[in-house]
């Protein structure tokens, strides 16, 4: 996916700049190719449409202009992936794929294990699932074996129950066990690129089906720096609602023997474009060794004036009897595609395993 940008800067993956070589470079590979029909039909209303649409378009242009023949069609877009270079436009391929095979199922799952290498099938594995899960899942676990990491990872992104940007696997937010094995298969694997899909799609899980969740990640070996990883990032979400058993998990000692010393919000005023800076002492007040993980929360202010509490990792650290562990992080408080700020007061927390032990805040101005 593409790191947070406004929505403009997005859609522009596929301006017109981008859309002519597409053209160009599938004519290259298939003289035949109406390249200006192909042109016409990508960039019509393209001023109006979102990414998505787009995307859409372009594979619907595809649609329009490649031979009848699937397996033709499919060839003549093999030999053009290479040539596109980038991972987000290439997801057009993939989207061509959903349009024309359907009902040509092991054709279509050869295509997007080629594909996904160029840019990902994560959305269009997503209607082989909706069709038949069963079928579709089978293909997945064996992808979790692959050699190649995008198709490792595809196995793991396309069957999160929760993927952004597409609609939700229903059976898999409401039986998490139909995608166990893929996980299980992914669950030391050496690549950070899949292993964050999987603590996603664990992450995703949690939200459904927490006590589920951290039983079945206990018995993973947290002795392999891999599997660590996966497991801390996948209890992201229960650990910053203080859920104790996930707090175990990761190693934290229950609740926090310590007092907060010099917590500091700062700047007090803040303009879009500032950055903050949270900073504070945690003094140990008690007598054995401590393992303390520590978050901060932001009360980021509405439309209607109400707040909307977003929590942020922080430090996982011991803390010795007696210690002091000093503590600060900054970020720049800007608009996201995600995020729009609205002008206030923005309450700030510091936890510690869980508890909230500091407030503070900040006016932000917009």
């Amino acid at each position: 996916m593409p790191e947070e940008q406004s929505p403009a800067a997005l859609k522009e993956i596929f301006d017109r700049a981008r859309l002519r070589a597409f053209a160009d470079q599938t004519k290259a590979v298939w003289p035949r190719f109406d390249a200006e029909r192909f042109f016409a039909l990508a960039t019509q209303g393209l001023d109006d449409l979102g990414i998505m649409q787009r995307m859409r378009l372009a594979a619907d242009a595809f649609d329009a202009t490649l031979p009848d023949d699937y397996e033709q069609a499919l060839d003549i877009l093999a030999a053009l992936a290479p040539s596109i270079r980038h991972g987000f436009a290439s997801i057009t391929l993939c989207e061509f794929v959903v349009l024309r095979g359907m009902d040509d199922f092991d054709r279509s799952m050869r295509a997007l294990h080629l594909f996904t290498r160029y840019g990902s099938g994560e959305f269009a594995i997503r209607d082989f699932l909706k069709r038949d899960p069963a079928r579709t899942l089978a293909v997945m676990r064996k992808w979790a074996d692959d050699d190649n990491e995008h198709v490792r990872r595809l196995a793991s992104e396309g069957s999160r129950p929760r993927l952004p940007w597409s609609f939700q696997f229903r059976e898999a937010v409401a039986d998490p066990s139909l995608t166990w094995p893929i996980l299980d298969a992914l669950r030391g694997d050496p690549s950070l690129y899949v292993r964050k899909s999987v603590a996603n799609h664990l992450n995703d899980i949690s939200k459904d089906h927490p006590a589920w969740l951290v039983e079945r990640l206990a018995p993973w070996p947290r002795d392999d720096t891999h599997t660590a990883w996966i497991v801390k990032h996948a209890l992201r979400t229960l650990i910053k609602k203080g859920d104790p058993a996930a707090l175990a998990l990761v190693g934290a000692t229950g609740k926090a023997q310590a007092h907060i010393d010099g917590f500091s919000v700062s700047p007090a005023q803040l303009r879009l474009g500032d950055r903050l800076t949270v900073s504070a002492r945690v003094v140990s007040t008690g007598s054995e060794r401590q393992q303390i993980v520590a978050d901060y929360a932001v009360h980021y202010v509405k439309k209607n004036g109400a707040a909307s509490r977003k929590v942020f990792k922080l430090k996982s650290f011991a803390l010795e009897p007696g210690a002091v562990q000093p503590l600060s992080v900054s970020q720049l408080v800007r608009d996201f595609s995600t995020r729009t700020h609205n002008a206030g007061f923005h309450k700030v927390e510091l936890m510690l395993n869980g508890e909230s032990m500091a407030e503070g805040g900040f006016d932000l101005s917009t």
